[in-house]
């Protein structure tokens, strides 16, 4: 089968994706420094329980897979988008993340919890037991060797392990831009089809559901808006009278506001742990 799965090596495009559009990789992807730093700010903008809109839709639909009372790793938690709702069901929940800073973040709202346990490290490093579920949602960007983080989350996992990613499509008012006024996007790289193939090539049927989902940008001007949106064209010159023209379809004034939205989604995989020959 010319071209099948079975021939094409999602881990290495997995990998290439990770590198710039200039064929380097990001500082932040290889600096653990600037990338403690980001989380660091990222935490201090945070208020109290503030988590993002689409994690509730995305939590309930995981949730099925997720026994009441039962025990719960969570890979990468950032500033407890499913860390909240997660600790209302399970009777154990450990965090795994690099970042001291997110730790220490959770750890304010927890401080109280003897169930809630957390260990500072890397996915790829942390040295942690068995748990029925292993979970992780938008956690897996800077990891290179995907394969092994995948078959560590299959090992670990007894009962489910799950993965959450959103996903695209990108804006439309950029595929405007490039089927008709011809400028380079910046398009996504890496997706979850890449890692439900790699699941695949590793003996791993997986289960894999898409949860549509609604972004909202609200802008107090046009000009916020023509500024923000156009961000991923990659040519070095344009014309920003095409990218209004490229939006124009997309917005609509709401309450003295300029309002754009677009869909995108959510992919669910997981899979019961399989027992590999590794």
């Amino acid at each position: 089968m010319r071209g099948s799965p079975l021939q094409i090596d999602f881990e290495k495009l997995w990998k290439e994706g990770m590198h710039d559009w200039q064929g380097k990789m990001p500082e932040r992807m290889i600096n653990d420094h600037l990338e403690e730093d980001y989380w660091a700010q990222s935490m201090k903008k945070k208020a109290a329980w503030q988590t993002d809109a689409h994690a509730q839709p995305i939590f309930n639909k995981m949730k099925k897979y997720i026994p009441r009372g039962a025990t719960c790793l969570e890979i990468g938690p950032g500033w407890g988008n499913y860390t909240f709702p997660l600790s209302e069901e399970v009777s154990k929940l450990t965090l795994v993340d690099g970042s001291a800073s997110v730790l220490r973040y959770l750890q304010q709202y927890f401080q109280d919890e003897e169930k809630v346990q957390y260990i500072q490290a890397k996915w790829e490093e942390a040295q942690v037991e068995p748990h029925d579920i292993v979970l992780g949602v938008n956690c897996y960007y800077r990891i290179y060797e995907m394969n092994a983080a995948l078959l560590k989350m299959n090992k670990l996992a007894k009962k489910r392990a799950i993965i959450g990613m959103t996903t695209g499509p990108i804006q439309p008012h950029y595929v405007v831009l490039d089927k008709e006024f011809g400028y380079d996007i910046k398009y996504p790289r890496r997706d979850y089809i890449e890692i439900l193939n790699m699941l695949y090539q590793l003996g791993i049927y997986a289960d894999c559901e898409l949860l549509p989902l609604e972004r909202i940008y609200r802008y107090d001007s046009y000009e916020a808006l023509y500024h923000a949106q156009s961000k991923k064209i990659l040519s070095e010159q344009f014309q920003m009278e095409d990218v209004k023209k490229a939006l124009a379809n997309f917005i609509t004034e709401e309450d003295g506001q300029v309002v754009y939205r677009h869909t995108f989604y959510a992919a669910i995989i997981s899979w019961e742990p399989v027992k590999i020959n590794e």
